[in-house]
Order: C-alpha cells, then sequence, then structure tokens
C-alpha cells in the first residue's frame, strides 16, 4: 500500500468535495432554474469538473504515478468551472469547492 500523505488526503478530500458539490448543483440548482444555468457550454464544463475531480482523487488514491498530470488538469478546468458559475451566478458553494480543490491540485501538480 503506498504512502497517503497529509498534503494528499486534503486534495483527495477537495477533490471529492468538489465531485459532488458540481455534480449535485448541476442536477439540482441547475437543472430546476434553466436558462443560463443549463446552457451547454456551462452545463458540460461542471459535468467535466465533476469527473476530472472524481478521477484526480482516484489516481491519488491507487498510488498512481500520473496523478500530477491529471491533478494539473483538474486545477486548470476547477478554475474555469469557478470563473464560470461565478459569471453565472447564485453558485456560491460550486465556486469556492471548484476554487479550493484548483489551489489543492495545483500544489500536488507541482
Amino acid at each position: 500500500m503506498h504512502h497517503i500523505d497529509q498534503n494528499m488526503r486534503a486534495c483527495i478530500d477537495a477533490c471529492l468535495h468538489c465531485y459532488g458539490t458540481c455534480q449535485s448543483t448541476a442536477m439540482g440548482h441547475c437543472l430546476e432554474l434553466g436558462g443560463a444555468h443549463t446552457e451547454k457550454r456551462h452545463f458540460t464544463l461542471m459535468m467535466a469538473c465533476a469527473e476530472i475531480c472524481r478521477t484526480a482523487a482516484h489516481f491519488m488514491l491507487i498510488g498512481s504515478e500520473h496523478h500530477r498530470h491529471v491533478c494539473a488538469e483538474c486545477a486548470e478546468i476547477c478554475s474555469q468551472c469557478a470563473d464560470d458559475c461565478e459569471r453565472i451566478g447564485d453558485m456560491q458553494a460550486c465556486v469556492e469547492a471548484c476554487r479550493t480543490c484548483a489551489e489543492h491540485c495545483r500544489k500536488m501538480a507541482a
């Protein structure tokens, strides 16, 4: 079994939190409100963000040496998702989860 240090554990937790937040916000809040919340570009970005977060957590949990690459991509997608959720508005939980995850993933990717 590989060792998961404190920084990696924090990153895994941030990724899983962001995954859950983006997924549930998209499927609940966004679908209920419609309009800008369900525009293809925004909704696809939220789904991509949720999936890359889940994947990054998975790569760290299994001890894959490729986790740095995945975390770098995760940080980029989370930053875009945070900006887009902020642009649309009324999605503060998503914005915060994405920004926190991006910050942790940037450290993991370094």
